[in-house]
């Protein structure tokens, strides 16, 4: 679909490995935070702080990361799926889907938290970001395999249906974990979103179409 409105209009395409410069800042910060702990305090998304004027949270917890582990499993992500659809949607665009989603994931699990009460409970993490880009991986390359274990080749559509399918059940049976699988959902639901307002695509016929 050709895009005309200020919604759609298309930035002029560039490479420029922004997906090399966001995991430098990821590593940095958790360094940071190992020599200066307060500041995944700063960082973090605890929804009392951010009712208390801590509003930037809801865009740095993305950059936050909860252990080692945890660092090393979302960068691997980011840099096989983001390098990918970085090269194709162009440097600019990627930006903008991987920061507005990973921004809305954290809005919307704000809302969640406060909700329920959870007002001290921290949220950190890429991952509800590298959600969206394993769905825009998916979208954008429908008929790729992704090796599971790097051994198991699995259709990048099967993978992310049955990643999100994983996440509801478990966020519907109140797993007990540390992982916050409704950040996850809401980073591929807003990807999901953004492919429809700003592309004209709906995810669902490039993910299955009709033969």
């Amino acid at each position: 679909m050709e895009r005309t409105s200020l919604v759609r209009r298309p930035f002029a395409y560039v490479n420029r490995n922004f997906t090399l410069w966001l995991i430098a800042i990821n590593v940095a910060v958790y360094g940071l935070g190992i020599f200066f702990p307060a500041l995944d305090y700063a960082l973090a998304m605890i929804p009392a702080y951010v009712l208390h004027g801590w509003v930037w949270q809801l865009f740095t917890y993305m950059f936050v990361h909860g252990g080692l582990t945890h660092l090393l499993v979302n960068m691997i992500g980011l840099f096989f799926f983001g390098t990918q659809v970085e090269r194709e949607l162009g440097s600019r665009e990627f930006l903008l889907y991987y920061l507005l989603t990973g921004f809305l994931a954290g809005l919307f699990s704000f809302v969640a938290y406060a909700a329920a009460g959870a007002m001290e409970v921290p949220l950190v993490g890429a991952s509800g970001a590298i959600f969206a880009l394993l769905l825009a991986f998916a979208v954008l390359n429908p008929n790729a395999d992704i090796y599971l274990w790097g051994i198991l080749p699995i259709r990048a559509p099967i993978l992310v249906m049955g990643y999100a399918a994983v996440e509801l059940v478990s966020q519907l049976a109140g797993l007990q974990s540390s992982v916050a699988h409704l950040t996850h959902l809401a980073g591929f639901g807003f990807g999901w979103v953004y492919f429809i307002v700003r592309f004209g695509v709906h995810p669902g016929r490039r993910l299955f179409p009709k033969r």
